[in-house]
């Protein structure tokens, strides 16, 4: 329970940094969001509960197929917001897109005998 504990203190601690770096400097903030921190902290996490290449392997590559299908909405919510888009909504716009690609994404690596 404790290594439950730490691992959750961890990243949250990472989310909090950047929340309040990007108060006073968004460009930092985002700098530090887009590191893959987050990454390699959970294959930190699971090469330490498994020792398993392989998964570790699925897993990193699997993190590279769906990296990609979320960066639109990077570009999408900005651009909802300087139209004058309220946050909530266009932050339901984009998580909702990015959804959408996600499917899309499993779906076509699913027709090239990719699994995820």
């Amino acid at each position: 329970m404790g290594y439950l504990l730490l691992k959750a203190a961890l990243s949250g601690l990472i989310i909090a940094i950047v929340s309040e770096v990007a108060r006073c400097a968004p460009g930092l903030g985002a700098l530090i969001a887009s590191l893959p921190l987050i990454s390699v902290l959970g294959m930190i996490w699971l090469w330490r509960d498994t020792q398993d290449t392989t998964r570790l392997a699925e897993h990193s590559a699997a993190t590279f197929w769906f990296v990609i299908p979320s960066l639109p909405m990077f570009l999408a919510i900005p651009l909802l917001l300087n139209r004058g888009v309220a946050f909530w909504p266009a932050l339901a716009i984009g998580c909702g897109m990015t959804l959408a690609l996600y499917i899309g994404m499993v779906w076509t690596l699913g027709q090239f005998g990719v699994k995820l």
